[in-house]
């Protein structure tokens, strides 16, 4: 791979967490935020930091065992109060239906067509056994959809996500749920190739479909991106697509993740939701990455890339949920769906890109919700691809952490830990005027769990904040730590940092004083901020193109699981 394209892998990864945390909309894109006017080498970062530390008094706490749940915790207590994702469109009527959509048919503008279909009918005033009938509606990605459906932390009366994949998992989890409506909208999911990229595939292998482009991904020939499939029904829709093509006799099977493995280690980029790889895409670092057409037809700075279809159509279903759901509610709902499909509303959907590629037939898997389910765990497990990541938490514990920040930040560390790999390696360091290393870095097995559970519930607060003496601290221990794991393991590890800070720094080095050095070591730092100045954390953030996060108290356990399910 060219070093251009290296560059542009670990650009990639880093603004994949990016997506990946947006879940709650905390979260800044920091492109080009905190970077120096001087480069530096590795060698010269390493250098540089060497010196640096001779100036920094370290401490090292010794580590306490704790009681590790092993059971994990209850999904519907992580996740957030549903208010953080706010109603598009309020239906008043006497009878009302409130449904869960897909954000590329509710959000805004071109993307908005299902809020105004909605609008259009509660103006309407129509009637359900004589009762003024509206419909609500709520924007949400279809991952968190179900999260909150299968979890029973709130249901709503309809759900329309983008494709039926969903509704098969949702029946898996003994969720009553009916089919209402097959196609509101259609809508086809598709990989977009670059015109070169496309040309050369066409030249060398004749025809360019999803077999080829994965085919041609294992082989290095290309370099592509897709979205999370615990989140995203396009990224859900690949994963089966490429496990299919590995295997179509059995997507589970060894032959399957083996080949997988080797896809994966040329797929830098995993983003969270398809309308934010949508907007990552104007930074043209990728040969091919998936969308929408609706997506597509709407992103006109994306003509230079060719569209793909592939796996099942994504025709927005519209389902029924739940035990509660009443036969008023059930009429509404169907009466709803005829409207969707009247002339006026479809001609609607076709002016905002949708019902296009109505010739492209969906792929018939016929697989259960359970095997849906396993196929994502899967991806969990080996998407790393055999190259472990190595993470160190950089805890701020200095006064102003006093309280509620020091509080949740120890409550949600400690709860979306469980969701980090065993395979991976961990440390903890924690900074007020000065450094502690808290947690030397080893693997996370369930010795270190207990440990780090320890260590974090230790965690006390008081001084001043010297937030970038302790990441230097931190680097320090990751290269050291990195370079121990390849001599005795022959393994090469990915390198982050997260920062849990509420971003006052009132001592020690600047962060302008450590930037070159963050950026020559090209090690991304995330930051996640309690009562925070963003800003500041947005800044360190921006070094390495990584996210930064504003976590509150009630939505950052679940914002810290997105980010390790996908990324540790």
């Amino acid at each position: 791979m060219s070093k251009a394209k290296t560059k542009n892998g670990l650009f990639l990864g880093g603004l994949g967490v990016l997506m990946i945390a947006g879940i709650l909309g905390g979260i800044a894109i920091s492109k080009n935020m905190g970077k120096s006017n001087q480069e530096l080498s590795y060698e010269n970062a390493v250098s540089h930091l060497d010196k640096k530390l001779k100036k920094i008094s370290v401490n090292e706490t010794k580590p306490r065992k704790a009681t590790v749940e092993i059971a994990g915790n209850n999904l519907a207590e992580e996740l957030p109060d549903i208010s953080k994702y706010p109603l598009s469109v309020t239906g008043r009527g006497s009878i009302n239906l409130e449904i869960f959509s897909s954000t590329e048919k509710s959000s805004s503008g071109t993307d908005g067509w299902l809020n105004e279909v909605a609008e259009k009918f509660n103006n309407e005033h129509h009637e359900v056994d004589g009762q003024w009938a509206t419909v609500s509606v709520r924007p949400i990605a279809s991952g968190a959809a179900i999260d909150y459906i299968i979890s029973g932390k709130y249901v709503p009366e309809a759900y329309s996500p983008s494709n039926e994949l969903w509704g098969e998992m949702i029946e898996a989890e003994n969720v009553k749920i009916e089919m209402i409506e097959k196609r509101l909208a259609g809508n086809t999911a598709g990989i977009l190739v670059s015109k070169d990229t496309y040309n050369k595939l066409k030249a060398s292998h004749g025809e360019v479909n999803i077999g080829e482009i994965v085919n041609a991904t294992v082989n290095n020939e290309i370099t592509m991106g897709y979205t999370n499939p615990y989140a995203s029904s396009t990224g859900m829709n690949f994963l089966i697509a490429a496990l299919e093509e590995f295997d179509s006799t059995d997507i589970l099977s060894q032959t399957a993740t083996e080949q997988f493995r080797k896809f994966q280690q040329n797929v830098p980029f995993v983003a969270y939701t398809t309308l934010q790889m949508r907007n990552a895409a104007a930074n043209d670092v990728l040969d091919a990455f998936l969308m929408e057409y609706q997506g597509y037809y709407n992103a006109t700075e994306l003509r230079d890339y060719e569209f793909i279809p592939f796996g099942v159509r994504h025709d927005s279903p519209l389902y029924v949920l739940g035990e509660d759901v009443t036969s008023a509610q059930k009429a509404l709902a169907k009466d709803f769906a005829d409207y969707c499909l009247t002339p006026e509303c479809q001609k609607m959907a076709k002016d905002y890109g949708f019902n296009a590629k109505d010739d492209y037939k969906s792929a018939e898997w016929g697989l259960k919700g359970k095997t849906l389910e396993s196929a994502q765990k899967l991806w969990k497990t080996e998407k790393d691809a055999g190259s472990p990541v190595m993470a160190v938490f950089v805890a701020d514990v200095s006064g102003s952490m006093g309280g509620a920040p020091i509080q949740n930040l120890q409550t949600s560390l400690i709860n979306a830990s469980q969701y980090i790999n065993d395979t991976n390696y961990v440390g903890l360091v924690s900074y007020s005027s000065n450094v502690s290393i808290n947690l030397p870095i080893a693997k996370f097995d369930l010795n270190q769990r207990s440990y780090f559970t320890g260590a974090v519930q230790d965690l006390s607060v008081g001084g001043n904040t010297a937030t970038y003496d302790a990441v230097l601290v931190a680097l320090d221990m990751l290269m050291k730590a990195q370079e121990q794991v390849k001599a005795e393991t022959g393994q090469t590890v990915k390198p982050l940092l997260f920062v849990l800070s509420d971003g006052e720094t009132n001592t020690g080095n600047t962060l302008s004083s450590i930037t070159p050095i963050v950026e020559g070591l090209e090690v991304p730092c995330y930051t996640i901020g309690y009562n925070a100045n963003l800003d500041a954390l947005k800044e360190l953030s921006g070094i390495n193109e990584a996210a930064s996060i504003n976590a509150d108290s009630d939505d950052v356990i679940y914002s810290l699981k997105s980010l390790f399910n996908a990324q540790m």
